[in-house]
């Protein structure tokens, strides 16, 4: 598959010269880098046939070969290809006919720039995003991804992440802009990394947290400035926009950046093209955005905190990311490698993870998700003196700690089991029936981790179930 960072090439074809060079000049003035001329139409099929080509502008009145019949046998053999006639002829019926046989568009000559630049472009628009139809048609079908070395950083055994690998594979060669949401520590930068490698995209990736950014600092971080633009800029400076050119641009926390920032943002997405502070004329670019935040961004807009026609450029593709309680099975995964992390980093051997561990944290509720597992990790293995780790070196899964108490007990919209009764209030009795209830539901069963969860013992719990309430807590 040929990265979208390489723009698809425009094929111009026509017999006379003069009007060849001139629709080769404005293209080229309007921002088109990778255009072909072709005065000879025999040779327009093997050309398709030799290297990929976006859209083809093609003169109907030609010597050889007729524009008309040439036309049918484009869109059979290269559907993929969007054609646009382009005659001195006002002939209606032909028009027609073209329309017909698979033109996205008819031009009469002479034909204004303007015209001829908006059916381009228009034409390029629905060649990328059949391309990329394609392309996440063909990546979701699959089980792994094609380029697995790009997502090996990331490790899961979550058959949701493994689409989501599908899903960024697919669009990663895709110059549109990229939307990840997620929590707080789900590893958004992560996949935003699995993303440019996946691209193939020559240039580098640059990453900026933008949450905070006022109106002047925002524009000179991503656009640069020139020498003597304001009091102090004594030489020129580099945006990151000009420093990921070819490449990937990486906004992090967008969902906090102020109006003013937000409408130039905006503006360079729908131009591409930026102009420094203190320059005279706009610098034209090509370069992938990927934005995250962790709001939920339809609260954003609610708000007004979030432009709509922003949030419908940045969310082209968007990809949330789950929390690492809605992927319990990696927790075992990624504790046993962040136990080596921990140990390889503090020159120490690697320790056994303590009895019970993985049902404890199973049932833990990971407000700050991988970011506070690893940390968790990190934390406790500094605490560890012998072989065999105790849970006494994980005190955030100690009974009665804030962090291990049930976050919230499920609603009766959720379990009718647990519902109270409408006409009745509960005993302090039935109260704790249910709390044990929920807990034991919340644990698999698993005694000792619903006492955890309760900030009682395991034995006061086992008293409390056989009826005797005299155990101490």
């Amino acid at each position: 598959m040929t990265a979208c960072c390489t723009p698809a090439t425009i094929l111009l074809v026509d017999d006379e010269e003069s009007i060849l060079n001139a629709t080769r000049l404005w293209l080229l003035n309007a921002g088109f880098t990778s255009i072909v001329v072709l005065n000879d139409n025999r040779k327009l099929l093997p050309l398709l046939n030799d290297q990929p080509v976006g859209v083809v502008v093609l003169d109907l009145m030609m010597p050889h070969c007729s524009g008309q019949d040439l036309l049918p046998e484009i869109t059979r053999q290269y559907p993929e290809v969007q054609v646009i006639v382009m005659t001195g002829s006002q002939d209606v019926e032909a028009a027609v006919t073209c329309m017909k046989r698979g033109a996205i568009d008819y031009l009469l000559k002479p034909t204004e720039p303007d015209r001829l630049v908006t059916s381009v472009q228009n034409a390029l628009q629905i060649y990328n995003l059949r391309s990329e139809l394609s392309a996440i048609r063909r990546h979701l079908n699959t089980t792994t991804p094609a380029n697995a070395a790009a997502f090996s950083p990331i490790l899961t055994r979550s058959r949701l992440m493994h689409q989501l690998f599908n899903y960024i594979e697919a669009v990663a060669v895709s110059p549109e802009p990229l939307l990840i949401t997620g929590e707080t520590g789900v590893g958004k930068e992560m996949f935003v990394r699995a993303c440019h490698a996946a691209s193939g995209r020559t240039g580098t990736l640059v990453a900026e947290n933008v949450a905070g950014l006022d109106e002047h600092i925002f524009s000179d971080t991503l656009f640069g400035h020139r020498r003597g633009a304001f009091t102090g800029a004594d030489q020129d400076r580099k945006g990151l926009v000009a420093q990921a050119a070819g490449g990937t641009l990486f906004l992090d926390e967008i969902g906090d950046i102020g109006p003013a920032s937000q409408i130039k943002l905006l503006r360079f997405l729908q131009e591409k093209q930026y102009t420094p502070l203190g320059a005279d004329h706009p610098v034209r670019t090509e370069v992938r955005i990927v934005a995250a935040t962790h709001r939920d961004p339809n609260e954003l807009l609610a708000k007004g905190l979030l432009r709509r026609d922003l949030f419908y450029r940045l969310s082209f593709h968007q990809l949330h990311i789950p929390p690492l309680r809605e992927r319990k099975e990696d927790i075992p995964l990624l504790t046993i490698h962040f136990l080596e992390e921990a140990a390889a980093a503090l020159n120490r051997s690697t320790p056994a993870p303590p009895p019970n561990l993985f049902d404890h944290l199973a049932v833990y509720p990971f407000p700050g998700n991988v970011r506070e597992l690893k940390a968790m990790v990190f934390d406790a293995v500094s605490r560890h003196q012998g072989h065999v780790m105790s849970l006494d070196c994980f005190p955030a899964l100690q009974p009665g700690r804030a962090g291990n108490t049930a976050a919230s007990i499920r609603t009766d919209a959720e379990d009718p089991s647990i519902r109270f009764s409408q006409t009745s209030f509960p005993t302090l009795k039935e109260a704790e029936e249910l709390l044990i209830r929920e807990a034991l539901h919340r644990a698999d069963g698993k005694k000792s981790v619903a006492a955890a969860l309760l900030g009682i013992t395991r034995q006061a719990l086992y008293s409390r179930l056989s009826g005797n309430k005299q155990a101490p807590t």
